[in-house]
Order: C-alpha cells, then sequence, then structure tokens
C-alpha cells in the first residue's frame, strides 16, 4: 500500500529545490519502509541541484536520514518493524570483490543504484504516477522511504535520531577518512583544508586519533572559530595568505604528516600535497566536479615518497563503523550535537539549502514532525 508524503525534489538544474507531495510504494522482497525522523541537509544534496554530480532530476534527495521502520518487505529478517535504523548512501552486496575484500564502500553495486533501488527501479512517483529518481538508492529528505536493506543500517533505540543521522554521511565521512583512510597516528601533524561539515568531523577525527597539532585551514574565521572548538589547535585564513603552502609548512615546522582536502577543488588538493612533509599523505575528500584536474611536480611521488590518495564515505563499513561512531558519542567522544547549527521542518528546505549555500551552517537538518 503506497502512502502519500512530503519529499523534497530537485525539479530542475541550478534551480531551487521544491517540497512537493509524492507517492511511496510498499517495500519488496528485500527491502523496508521508513518513517524519517531526521535529515542532514549535505553538501552532496546540493551538488545534485547544481549538476556537479550528475543525476538525472526530477530526483528525491536525501542520504543522511535516521528513522523507525514501519514495513519489511518479503524475505527481510535482520530488522524489523519498530526498529531504528539510518541509512548508508553505498549500496553494499556484501559479495564482490570489494566487499569480501574489506573495501564495501567500492561495491560494484553501488554503481548500480546511483539514483534507483539495486534493481533498477523505484517505489516513489509523483501525484500524476510519473516515477521519481532517488539520491544514491535512498531519497530519505522524505516524510516517508521504502530502501533496500543493503542500503539501511540498525542502530540502538536509545540514540537521538537527528544526531543519528549525522553518522550516515558527514560524521562518517569525515572521521573515516582519517581513521579508516589515512590512520592517522598519536603524535601527529595533520591539516584539514576546509571547516564545513565534512572538515570539522576529520578535524574531530585528528583529535580523536591523538594528533599533537591540527591546523585548520578555510576562508571564513566563523568556521575556523568552530573548529577549534572540534579540536583544531591552529587556524589558518587562506584569504589572508598570498602562499599558503608555504605559511603552514612555516607553521608546522617542515610540512604536516597528513592532510585532508575536504572541499572538492584540484587545485586545493594539490595544495594539501603541497603541505606534506617527505613521507606524508595526503587525502582527497571533498566531491569536484568532474572537469576539474589536480597538477602536481611529479619527481616528488619519487624522491619524496609522499602519498596522495582519495576516501570515498570515510572508507566505510557501515554495518561495523557506524555503531563504533555512535559508541564515541555516548562516551562524549565525539561531538555531534555541536554539529547542528540549525533545524529546519520539511517545508522550509529551501531556506535549508539556501542557508547551506551561503556556509551558514556546520549542518543543517530537517527534523520530522
Amino acid at each position: 500500500m503506497s502512502q502519500r508524503v512530503k519529499a523534497v525534489v530537485c525539479r530542475e538544474i541550478s534551480q531551487p529545490v521544491v517540497v512537493e507531495e509524492i507517492e511511496v510504494e510498499s517495500p519488496r522482497r528485500g527491502e523496508v519502509m521508513i518513517r524519517l525522523a531526521a535529515c542532514g541537509v549535505c553538501h552532496s544534496d546540493y551538488s545534485v541541484t547544481t549538476g556537479t554530480i550528475p543525476f538525472p532530476p526530477p530526483v528525491v534527495l536525501g542520504h543522511e536520514g535516521a528513522g523507525i521502520v514501519i514495513e519489511v518487505g518479503e524475505g527481510v529478517t535482520e530488522i524489523a518493524i519498530g526498529d531504528a535504523v539510518v541509512s548508508s548512501f553505498v549500496s553494499m552486496c556484501g559479495k564482490c570483490r570489494y566487499c569480501q575484500t574489506g573495501r564495501p564502500q567500492l561495491c560494484d553495486q553501488a554503481a548500480k543504484a546511483a539514483y534507483t533501488l539495486p534493481d533498477g527501479t523505484v517505489r516513489t512517483k509523483d501525484l500524476q504516477g510519473r516515477p521519481l529518481n532517488i539520491f544514491s538508492g535512498c531519497g530519505v529528505m522524505a516524510e516517508v522511504a521504502t530502501l533496500h536493506t543493503d542500503n539501511v543500517v540498525k542502530i540502538d533505540r536509545d540514540i537521538p535520531l537527528d544526531r543519528a543521522a549525522l553518522v550516515s554521511c558527514g560524521v562518517m565521512t569525515g572521521v573515516g577518512a582519517v581513521v579508516n583512510t589515512a590512520r592517522v597516528e598519536a603524535g601527529s601533524i595533520a591539516v584539514v583544508f576546509g571547516a564545513g561539515g565534512v572538515g570539522l568531523n576529520a578535524i574531530q577525527g585528528c583529535a580523536i586519533a591523538g594528533a599533537a597539532m591540527i591546523v585548520a585551514v578555510d576562508m571564513a574565521d566563523a568556521k575556523l572559530e568552530m573548529a577549534r572548538q572540534f579540536g583544531a589547535t591552529h587556524t589558518l585564513n587562506a584569504k589572508s595568505e598570498e602562499n599558503v603552502v608555504k605559511a603552514i609548512r612555516k607553521l608546522t615546522g617542515g610540512g604536516a604528516d597528513y592532510a585532508f582536502e575536504c572541499v572538492g577543488y584540484g587545485e586545493i588538493a594539490a595544495q594539501a600535497y603541497g603541505v606534506l612533509r617527505k613521507g606524508g599523505t595526503a587525502v582527497v575528500v571533498g566531491v569536484a566536479s568532474q572537469k576539474d584536474t589536480t597538477t602536481l611536480r611529479t619527481a616528488s611521488l619519487t624522491f619524496e615518497e609522499k602519498t596522495l590518495t582519495g576516501s570515498y564515505f570515510g572508507s566505510a563499513r557501515p554495518r561495523e563503523d557506524f555503531p563504533r561512531l555512535l559508541a564515541l558519542y555516548r562516551a562524549k567522544r565525539l561531538k555531534l550535537d555541536e554539529l547542528i547549527t540549525r533545524t529546519y521542518t520539511i517545508d522550509e528546505a529551501p531556506q535549508a539549502f539556501a542557508d547551506l549555500a551561503s556556509g551558514k551552517n556546520a549542518r543543517g537538518v530537517i527534523v520530522f514532525g
């Protein structure tokens, strides 16, 4: 039985999102229907509206959601009605080469579920009966959503769902880049470019890992002040420096052990690589446009043994990592409350996206009544 609910939809590229009523169908085999409690407004959602992430509209946005299961499809045994769950925007089959070798974030199935469910169909349609695509197999910026169980992780009921939602993308991406991808060592020096939602989590990831010096780089003083709250020991406003790389190398006494690019620009990726000392590792976390490129001095790869790598979804193993992050939150070692700058109703979604574009929020969260 389908449900008529409100959802946030990207109808046209480079146009504001719209809030409209849609139909969400009941789950089929291997799927669950979730009543959403909260959904983070992530920069990746915004990138769909600008065309940076090329998903074909119309598409129901949202991939950073948490809610309660209200219906289960045939064959679902590991999740029951009443369970609290968070979404995972990378569909992970558990069977392909990448899943079997501990890198499920690269699962082959994810490409097949970029804007549909894994079987290539959707459970969402507009009121005229026309299908609506969904963001990364999720489409959870809606009052109700139907997802495949490969995109869902069960969590304990005692975690506030508006906090738990953040773990499913921004927190996992930032902290995971530090602890899973780079494996930052205690006592090291780290530099984080970009103090937005993901960058703040990379910063607190470095603090959790025990980095002795954490330098936050941004162009907004307000974001740099927030970066200190999340563990940055030093800050640098890129607008005030003629040569950012030179300034950071001086500040760090010769260069950093690790650098994280959390913006999504090739020029900044080159800066992240440039601030490294010999043997250092730079991790590109931000999502750049398809045409963006990075230029490096190739000989430095050989003679300085520096590494430039990427991190997708924080090299996540969601069923393992989400509970760990929430355990750190319980232990007051991971900041989730402080990430939420403002909450919005679903009708305020256009304002939430405008605030995101202007850099007002660490994270805006849509809370469903």
